[in-house]
């Protein structure tokens, strides 16, 4: 299995619904409609390259609740786990599909996805697959060899998973990167615990009860087994919003920001924003999206800490004025957010690391501009890449001399702490004084300007 080409977003939709509902192939098969739902998913996630969590965010199949929820389920775990399935398939293939074969690719994706990971009844998902491949005159000249290489999935399952190497679910050209980086067992480490879906973190707006079956985070916050955001407690009183566990710990390196005001550049989604109006700041988020900017407001109203926020429309390159202190969440490659969004594997290139570390570059000199004499800078990627990391301690070193590094000795990030004195952390952690483990990848360094 190859990943396409096809990046103009040009895709094949699956086979249609009305020809397989007619019966002119043959009788209804059980269960199509919601592996046509999580197909359509797939194809947009890995042959248009479309966001995960937008496709899923907008997705109306019109299904029922408990297939839809199933076609989602199908669609997540084929993406996650698209690595491994891929290399299973091309196993069992003697040449891979032709690049436009978008419908095609994708329907054997979410068929080995229910065989390997979901252990659904074989046959059915077997006989989904061929009916969804006759439904199309496109795509029914792959059914037979659809019904024979799922077959022989079915046969050698066991034994590929047995066979199964760790780095099958990342690209080759990220895990060479790992390795060099952190050594193979770390690395292996971040690829296992990519295969697992995580648990959802929450961060709250003042001191709260735990939700029920939550374990209180270091940060102050909470973690629960994955679910519906919106049935979890506290949701409509905006008593919290989710953010992983890392992603908590940037924000609390500028110590205590009651009454002081913090420039937020580069804002949205808004978490660090939140958490730093809930601590007592005065924040001026800026943010250049005007849509992602629409839904901070939106959760600003809702967490009710919106009379502690200005939010901004435009570049933060653009950002005036001078501020106690500067929160700057740089755009980077977002390789350390894998376990939420594992489509980000597949969706980046050494060339998009070389550009962003550009731009973080110009975005530390504008930071350093828009920080008052005393006042503290934090710098965060939610990359594991060191070019967006460890290397930006040089330039800062080499270029901003009115900076100082001041090293993270205590509170929750000192646990992180590396010998340089940033705060780097790998998807595969623990966290101190739990017993739990995984993170987001992220890295953050606080500056004194002198």
């Amino acid at each position: 299995m190859t990943q396409s080409d096809n990046r103009g977003g040009g895709r094949r939709r699956p086979p249609d619904r009305g020809a397989q509902q007619s019966g002119r192939r043959g009788p209804p098969v059980s269960g199509v409609e919601p592996r046509r739902a999580a197909c359509e998913i797939v194809t947009r996630v890995c042959e248009a390259h479309q966001p995960l969590a937008a496709v899923l965010d907008g997705e109306d199949s019109g299904l029922e609740p408990r297939d839809a929820a199933l076609a989602r389920a199908i669609a997540r775990i084929t993406v996650r786990r698209r690595g491994d399935i891929d290399w299973c398939l091309a196993n069992l293939m003697d040449k891979a599909l032709p690049k436009r074969a978008e419908a095609v690719r994708s329907i054997l994706r979410i068929s080995a996805a229910q065989l390997l990971f979901m252990r659904q009844a074989d046959h059915a998902a077997v006989n989904v697959a061929v009916a969804l491949l006759k439904g199309d005159a496109a795509t029914g000249g792959f059914a037979g060899l659809a019904n024979a290489v799922l077959r022989r999935l079915i046969r050698e399952r066991d034994l590929l998973l047995a066979r199964l190497p760790v780095e099958a679910n990342t690209p080759g050209w990220l895990w060479e990167r790992w390795v060099a980086t952190y050594g193979e067992a770390n690395a292996a480490a971040i690829a296992a615990i990519h295969r697992e879906e995580p648990g959802l973190d929450l961060a709250f707006a003042a001191p709260s009860p735990l939700p029920e079956g939550a374990e209180r985070l270091p940060t102050g916050g909470a973690r629960l087994p994955a679910g519906a955001v919106t049935e979890i407690e506290g949701y409509a009183a905006g008593s919290w919003w989710v953010q992983d566990v890392a992603a908590q710990l940037p924000a609390t390196l500028l110590g205590d920001v009651a009454g002081r005001h913090i420039l937020d550049l580069c804002a949205a989604p808004g978490g660090k924003t939140m958490q730093l109006a809930a601590s007592g700041a005065r924040v001026t988020a800026v943010e250049i999206d005007a849509g992602r900017a629409a839904r901070l407001r939106e959760n600003l109203a809702r967490t009710r800490l919106a009379d502690r926020v200005d939010v901004v429309v435009g570049d933060a390159l653009q950002a005036e004025g001078t501020y106690d202190g500067v929160l700057l969440d740089a755009p980077c490659s977002a390789t350390g957010t894998m376990r939420r969004q594992p489509d980000v594997a597949w969706a980046k290139t050494k060339a998009d690391i070389t550009a962003l570390s550009r731009v973080q570059k110009d975005l530390l000199r504008h930071a350093a501009a828009r920080l008052a004499p005393g006042g503290s800078l934090v710098y965060a990627t939610c990359s594991i890449e060191p070019e967006e990391g460890e290397a930006q301690l040089r330039f800062v070193a080499k270029f901003l001399p009115e900076l100082t590094l001041e090293p993270i000795t205590d509170g929750p990030a000192a646990a992180f702490a590396t010998e340089e004195g940033a705060m780097r952390t790998l998807p595969h952690m623990a966290l101190e004084g739990t017993d739990l483990r995984g993170l987001d990848g992220f890295f953050a360094a606080r500056f004194r300007r002198n």
